[in-house]
């Protein structure tokens, strides 16, 4: 059963239901109104009858004479009778003269001095309403008298009624279930629209079509905004990954390309020529890179666990740059620590040196010879401060700009803010390490800084430099923090 016949359903029987107690509701009101102003009617005439009587009572032995005169009696709805202690017709109307028995048996036995009563009876056929009272005599009681009027006029009011009520209460339930069949189907519309375009979008495969927000922002124009965000997330994954693929697919045929060709140089002449195995370890040794990186990125997006420890930032930070001087060519790494106590962070050694380890090779292939990268580690606050610095060329605005993952373009994986000169960069910088870059170190370092409940920000500006900056959490200063131990790690 859909929605919209569900929503129909219901609201008609809602509906019904509140017409059926608002239909028995005005059905009661008015028969009973009907009914006490008969009854009043019936004490009223009772009433004048005994006022207007003369009643004598001898050796149990009932005389009423009420004048035949009176108004009441013209009336052909209404009927009086006088009956005695035995329940015996001692009096009657003119227009109930063959009657011989009460309007009312039951009412006899109940009705005894001052208390009366009325019942609606069926007589001959006749629908009454029948008021019985005593009658006394010197406060004794000597007989009955009933008042009985009939109640045609009642009954057919009541049953027009009942006839209306019935009849707008079909109409009206027909009609809510129709007006609801309607709203809900104007309602859920939207709903069905987003239906036909995930469908059209599962079968074309076309991620760029979106649903059109034409009705007010309620809570389908909610879920329709929800879903086009959706879909521009999901739009931005695809071309993420599909750059992917083809980032790592042209990363992968490079050296294999270089590979292959110092092979089939190798078996046309012979020999083992120095150039082409250098090369030949070169590309493996880039490849051996780049596959380490990719499986690192696999585990971080499963999931990878970190180490919780003490470490000494200024200490790794210090290791990291005497590491790299050796290999910096004609750059200038330096290291600079604040005043005070050292920096103690909390989190993974291995992983924490890879992110100074990144940050600091990226400083170093786009610093051109006579340059100078800085690392600068100090406390801010209630956290550790890491600042890399270079002097080369700097950093386009639009390259800084938010992504598809919501994070500067630069630390998506495999963007490169030039490619034409990433593969030369380190030659440029005299590095000797001709196309060492993968794409990767910066997306690693940010996804390090988020594993450690950091934060990452960059500053640029064309001509003068970059500055990468990490904030970490401080380590509490009652726990020391561990001394690492110098070892060779590349990137």
């Amino acid at each position: 059963m859909s929605i919209r016949l569900r929503l129909t359903l219901w609201y008609s029987f809602v509906l019904a239901a509140l017409l059926i107690v608002l239909d028995v509701s005005i059905y009661s009101i008015l028969s009973n109104s009907l009914r006490a102003n008969v009854d009043t009617q019936l004490n009223d005439i009772a009433g004048k009858i005994l006022g207007a009587s003369e009643v004598r009572s001898f050796a149990d032995i009932l005389q009423v004479a009420f004048p035949e005169d009176l108004d009441i009696f013209r009336s052909s709805d209404v009927g009086i009778l006088v009956i005695d202690l035995d329940h015996n017709v001692v009096r009657r109307s003119s227009n109930v003269s063959t009657v011989n028995q009460s309007f009312d048996p039951d009412g006899l036995t109940v009705s005894t001095p001052p208390i009366y009563t009325t019942h609606d009876v069926l007589f001959a056929g006749a629908h009454l309403r029948v008021l019985t009272l005593p009658i006394l005599v010197r406060n004794r009681q000597v007989g009955y008298l009933q008042v009985g009027g009939l109640l045609q006029g009642v009954d057919e009011s009541l049953r027009q009624l009942s006839s209306i009520l019935l009849i707008a209460g079909v109409f009206g339930v027909l009609a809510a279930a129709l007006v609801g069949a309607f709203l809900a189907r104007q309602a859920l519309r939207p709903i069905d629209q987003i239906t036909q375009t995930a469908l059209s979008i599962a079968r074309a495969g076309d991620l760029d079509k979106r649903i059109p927000t034409l009705g007010p922002p309620d809570e389908v124009g909610r879920l329709t905004e929800t879903f086009n965000l959706m879909l521009d997330r999901l739009a931005g994954l695809f071309r993420a990954q599909q750059r992917f693929t083809a980032d790592i697919s042209h990363e992968l045929r490079t050296p294999l390309t270089t590979i292959r060709g110092n092979v089939d140089l190798l078996k046309r002449f012979g020999g083992a020529d120095p150039a082409s195995l250098e090369a030949i370890r070169g590309e493996t040794d880039r490849m051996i890179r780049l596959v380490g990186d990719l499986l690192l990125l696999a585990q971080a997006d499963g999931g990878l666990p970190m180490r919780q420890e003490p470490v000494d930032l200024e200490q790794l930070a210090g290791e990291v740059v005497r590491q790299l001087q050796v290999i910096a060519g004609g750059v200038n790494v330096s290291l600079q620590t604040g005043p005070g106590e050292p920096v103690s962070v909390v989190g993974d050694p291995d992983r924490l040196r890879q992110l100074v380890l990144n940050l600091v090779d990226n400083a170093i292939k786009y610093t051109p010879p006579g340059g100078e990268a800085k690392v600068r580690v100090q406390c801010e606050g209630d956290r550790a401060r890491l600042d890399v610095s270079d002097t080369g060329p700097g950093i386009s605005p639009e390259h800084l700009k938010p992504g598809p993952g919501g994070v500067p373009l630069i630390f998506e994986r495999f963007y490169r803010v030039e490619k034409s000169r990433s593969r030369a960069a380190g030659t440029a910088n005299g590095s000797g390490r001709p196309g060492s870059g993968t794409g990767l170190g910066l997306s690693i370092a940010h996804w390090i800084v988020l594993a450690h409940s950091g934060q990452i920000d960059v500053q640029s500006e064309l001509g003068k430099g970059t500055t990468f900056t990490v904030w970490l959490p401080l380590y509490p200063s009652l726990v020391q923090p561990v001394k690492l131990t110098p070892q060779n790690t590349g990137k």
